[in-house]
């Protein structure tokens, strides 16, 4: 890592699935894995492609039963590009000796360089240099220079270029027994001597897929051919020692889900055939990726300025301005594998609050996702016997819940029951989605339409769900599972669930308090349309008053209880475990490879009661359990957090992204070793082997929201930027840009004892910032040099 590069040195197998990972260029509405061009997929590479929001659903037998599974299809493979001597084996690193390889990311451009030399035998040897660039300002291009210099060597070179329809979904080892064939009717043909093109369908949603091959180079081309699902092209180049040659492949993808086409196929040619050269794709690729750069610029020191870099980098390439013209989700391993099949959980909970801050038109296009399905949630909710509108915890094209119901354990190779399902707090998080986004960005027309209708729908659900105890005198949610997915059962129940699970209740609270507070501040226009749509009314209204007040809370040992009943579940031999298999994050799987359960356990897989210290100002939380009828004072949160924090494995990359968040007020050398493995969970993929099937996107995004709102204690409350900063000792002195009600480009800056404020020019009018110590208005131009407290 070297400021605005992420650079590999060497040539190893091993790691090849992680830098392909980590090296994959995306444009927010299509992106590509950093494979290598020569080199087919295998178990050392896999060069997938992946267009945002494009499915396919299929049936498989597993274990005796017929399992349905929708995934992101892997689309036809743009990059290959092979090349070898007359009557020699391809040159792929599997066939011949690597003498150097280096792999550089361009963060600032956007582009992957390649360099390799291959041992040509006899002295002599070849360099390669590629770079290659999925175009950020169209999205619909992607182009790869390939630069052959050879040493000690005069002669022919053969080079192949092609387009593979005959790719599966087969990235990720534990799906393998799922039939991954999602496309068919694949088709090739030429559109000019320099042109190839390639179309194909998925076998079920019926996606008209379409790629076209610009060739460029000095030398002549073959005629396109067609080798089974391959368009090829061909030329052979005339090497002279010590001098370069060049080839450039254009490539244009487009689907039948793009606006504004006719048919993929004419518009991916046409689109390729109005390409200049790849010199004028460079430039205007650069243009778009600085105007990125200038509305996300984030100035942090150290290698944790470099990782956070290539975090907001892959999450740009994920979730792009281009985003916001389609009908997507945040899917939680971005475009960058085929780990949970692409779908869509929860992860917008630790995305959104950045994109808020600076790309809100990405926002509320991924609210729009949610709106969109909100009828097939109902669905889901009469279909389950409930009212209102119950989120699917994975959805993917069409919002039904697409959780699968077995899971492969791969230290036991057994299929185990998934009831993932059931957790039903997913709603609460677009809830909370759509109030922090209408807050921040003051979208009083989303609010008051779309918002709205969600909000109620899923206040609805809670309610429908709570039933009343007459011994507790409480409203209980019985049958869920909480953000600790170790937990789906009681040991020894005959169904899945649990009762009362702390997160789910208290979470559900605030959607119901929430919900009232907009519905009484709706225009009477709007509200009264809002109530002759849904049969809303006063008595339903109070019910919801009333189960947001009394929800239970359960408690033990002075601390608040995970679930009801938790306090009878069995300690864990931590230490003893830890000694046996060194690396426990994920301890479900090693306790179910010994025949035991997890369920039996004190044991967290991730935050689960703690994330409402996640989701919540310490002010809002006591606020919160205050209207639940409990004192949450400062001693019980504290016990709180220590009793969870010895009892969690972190076996989700978000895990140690909660507890930096949580502990950065008080216990800051704690907080910096949980921030530390929030930064380093992918680019040292401490989950060991995740990564390599793509990247986690909410994680990424988090860390850069910590340093955004977390550490600064950024809240966007009545009208204000409120600010309470918890400075780390290695973490003290950094500023970001943000996009705040109208202003572009509002530059904040953290400094021991001071945080400087720079309101852009062009600005609306003033803003107001908050301090503990006290408030200051900084009209348009002005920057504001404020002290803190320490």
């Amino acid at each position: 890592m070297t400021g605005w590069t992420w650079e590999y040195e060497g040539y190893d197998p091993a790691d090849e699935r992680l830098r392909e990972s980590l090296c994959t260029l995306g444009n927010g509405r299509f992106a590509t894995r950093g494979a290598l061009p020569e080199c087919p997929a295998d178990d050392v590479h896999y060069p997938g492609t992946y267009a945002a929001g494009c499915y396919d659903r299929l049936t498989s037998e597993v274990a005796g039963m017929q399992v349905e599974n929708e995934d992101m299809v892997n689309l036809p493979n743009w990059l290959p590009v092979r090349f070898r001597l007359p009557g020699g084996d391809w040159l792929t690193p599997g066939t011949a000796t690597v003498l150097d390889h280096r792999q550089i990311l361009h963060l600032a451009s956007g582009l992957l360089e390649r360099q390799t030399r291959y041992d040509l035998g006899d002295g002599r040897s070849l360099r390669v240099r590629q770079e290659r660039l999925v175009h950020m300002a169209d999205p619909c291009l992607a182009a790869l220079r390939t630069e052959f210099t050879p040493e000690r060597y005069d002669g022919p070179l053969e080079v192949e270029a092609a387009l593979d329809g005959g790719v599966t979904n087969a990235g990720v080892p534990r799906y393998r027994e799922l039939d991954g064939r999602h496309l068919t009717h694949v088709h090739t043909g030429t559109a000019d001597k320099d042109t190839a093109w390639l179309r194909c369908r998925t076998r079920t949603s019926d996606i008209r897929v379409a790629l076209a091959s610009r060739l460029l180079c000095e030398t002549p081309l073959a005629d396109p051919e067609a080798e089974g699902p391959r368009a090829v092209q061909r030329t052979v180049l005339d090497l002279a020692d010590g001098l370069t040659t060049r080839v450039d492949k254009v490539v244009a993808l487009h689907t039948s889900r793009d606006p504004a086409i006719s048919d993929p196929l004419h518009a991916a040619v046409d689109r390729v055939g109005r390409v200049a050269d790849f010199d004028d794709l460079v430039e205007s690729h650069r243009t778009a990726w600085g105007q990125l750069w200038r509305r996300g610029e984030l100035d942090v020191p150290g290698e944790a300025g470099g990782i956070l870099r290539l975090h907001l980098f892959h999450v740009l390439q994920t979730l792009s301005p281009h985003t916001a013209d389609l009908d997507v989700g945040v899917p939680a391993r971005g475009l960058h594998g085929e780990a949970y099949r692409g779908h869509v959980f929860w992860d917008e909970l630790f995305v959104l609050p950045y994109l808020n801050l600076h790309f809100p038109e990405v926002s509320r296009a991924l609210l729009h996702y949610r709106h969109r399905r909100l009828e097939r949630a109902r669905t889901a909710a009469r279909d389950a016997g409930h009212s209102g509108a119950m989120y699917p915890w994975q959805s993917g094209s069409d919002g039904r819940e697409e959780s699968q119901t077995l899971h492969l354990n791969p230290r036991s190779g057994r299929w185990v029951p998934d009831h993932t399902r059931l957790q039903h707090h997913v709603g609460s998080a677009i809830a909370y989605n759509v109030w922090q986004y209408c807050a921040t960005t003051d979208d009083a027309e989303f609010l008051h339409t779309r918002g709205a209708e969600m909000l109620l729908q899923i206040s609805r659900f809670w309610a429908g769900a709570a039933t009343y105890d007459r011994d507790l005198g409480r409203h209980r949610i019985r049958g869920v599972v909480g953000p600790d997915e170790y937990h789906d059962a009681y040991p020894g129940a005959d169904r899945p669930g649990l009762d009362d699970n702390a997160y789910t209740n208290v979470t559900a609270a605030w959607v119901l308090g929430r919900t009232l507070d907009v519905l009484r501040d709706l225009p009477e226009p709007r509200r009264r349309e809002l109530d002759e749509r849904t049969g809303l009314d006063a008595a339903e209204l109070e019910r919801w008053e009333e189960i947001s007040r009394t929800l239970y809370v359960p408690y033990h040992e002075g601390v608040i209880s995970q679930f009801a009943g938790y306090e009878e579940l069995a300690e864990l031999d931590w230490e003893g475990y830890r000694g046996r298999y060194g690396d426990i994050r994920r301890l479900d799987r090693i306790l179910e490879a010994e025949g035991d359960s997890v369920n039996r356990y004190r044991a967290s897989k991730q935050a689960d009661v703690l994330m409402l210290g996640y989701l919540f100002s310490p002010a809002e939380l006591r606020e919160l359990f205050r209207r639940l009828g409990h004192d949450l004072d400062e001693h019980v949160w504290r016990r709180t957090v220590d009793h969870y924090l010895h009892r969690t494995s972190h076996g989700s990359t978000l895990s140690g992204l909660v507890h930096g968040w949580l502990l950065a007020r008080d216990r800051r050398e704690e907080a910096w070793a949980f921030c530390q493995e929030a930064l380093r969970g992918d680019v040292a993929d401490l989950q060991g082997g995740t990564t390599g099937e793509g990247i986690h996107l909410g994680a990424m995004a988090g860390t850069l929201d910590l340093v955004q709102r977390g550490l600064p204690g950024l809240e966007t409350r009545d009208g204000a930027l409120c600010l309470d900063p918890v400075p780390l000792p290695q973490l003290s002195s950094y500023g970001f840009t943000l996009r705040y009600r109208g202003h572009w480009g509002v530059r904040i800056r953290l400094e021991r004892g001071a945080v400087e404020i720079s309101v852009p020019a062009s600005g609306p009018g003033p803003v107001e910032v908050r301090l503990p110590d006290g408030t200051a208005r900084l009209r348009p131009g002005e920057t504001g040099r404020l002290p803190l407290s320490e």
